[in-house]
């Protein structure tokens, strides 16, 4: 941890500024790390179970966030469902009532949904700057990972019908996904709305870095931090799952870049980065049918009409 603080700073809003300029030879052993935990250039093997027909599934989607994480996930699971999956969407419990009333089976994650909420309003990330948060936030995050296990193998608390995951889809701040997978020897495939995947193309989002040669540095900058930071509970999990432990000085630093994963973000806003390779796409949005009833004012319509189309910027629920 000491080598990261020559580098980092960590801002009040929880964001990362990245200043390689202050050891270059830390910045170079940061380096090493990172080429160990690089996506192997022949990835056919993988590529080749993809062609194979699917048989229907057991599928658990384990989603941490605001209503703007959890929604695309939810037209992602009803998808799924099209196919003839039997699907389950794992998340905080105030997301519920959305989830079941889309028609989607939903089991609770650990963690205080108002908790976690307020604390990604006020920060950009997942990142702990006030030193008064981290005793509170690490809390939240030892439960999230503990009710992994159960929302992945326990009967439907409301019917009572069997469940064990078959395969999970999660986002990256569902910490221990891989860990349940592993355990449960199902496969993982990581979706997300915005770039956790290391590349050249620019920096982590939760990372500032003035030198573009670092932007891939910077996303294992933040992954180092998070997997130190959450590392105890990781291994405690892993015991209880019956794993072995990851040892300290191991080359696992929480990367997802060996994962099959899909980013939810239209290509043309921005296009799949040169050097992601074959187990990471691009795929689009994935939207709910929410606004098809929706009729605007005429002032509105009648300015819609007008001109272009016009290009429409928003917080979501964050706010």
């Amino acid at each position: 941890m000491k080598i990261i603080e020559k580098l980092v700073k960590i801002q009040k809003d929880g964001t990362l500024e990245v200043d390689v300029t202050r050891s270059a030879l830390v910045a170079s052993e940061l380096s090493e790390i990172d080429a160990f935990g690089s996506v192997p250039r022949d990835v056919e093997e993988v590529k080749s179970g993809f062609s194979k027909s699917v048989p229907k599934l057991k599928i658990a989607i384990l989603v941490v966030g605001t209503r703007g994480d959890v929604q695309p996930f939810i037209a992602l699971a009803k998808r799924l469902q099209e196919f003839g999956h039997h699907v389950r969407l794992a998340s905080h419990v105030n997301f519920r009532t959305f989830v079941k009333s889309a028609g989607v089976d939903f089991y609770p994650l650990g963690g205080d949904p108002r908790i976690m909420a307020q604390y990604m309003t006020k920060n950009k990330g997942f990142l702990m700057a006030a030193p008064t948060e981290i005793s509170v936030q690490r809390k939240q995050v030892k439960e999230i990972i503990f009710s992994l296990l159960p929302a992945c193998t326990e009967p439907d608390l409301d019917t009572g019908i069997p469940f064990r995951a078959q395969a999970i889809i999660a986002n990256p701040p569902a910490l221990g996904h891989l860990h349940i997978a592993e355990a449960l020897g199902v496969p993982l495939h990581i979706f997300f709305t915005f770039p956790w995947t290391p590349t050249n193309e620019f920096p982590h989002p939760l990372a500032r870095t003035p030198q573009s040669a670092t932007y891939r540095l910077s996303y294992l900058i933040v992954d180092l931090i998070i997997w130190w930071g959450t590392r105890g509970f990781i291994n405690d999990f892993r015991k209880k799952l019956n794993l072995p432990p990851i040892a300290y000085f191991s080359t696992y630093h929480g990367s997802i870049s060996h994962l099959p994963t899909g980013y939810m973000w239209s290509p043309h806003l921005m296009p799949k980065p040169n050097d992601w390779g074959s187990l990471v796409d691009v795929v689009g949005y994935c939207f709910l049918n929410l606004g098809t009833k929706y009729q605007p004012p005429l002032e509105l319509s009648q300015w819609l009409q007008q001109g272009s189309k016009p290009i429409y910027l928003g917080f979501g629920s964050m706010v």
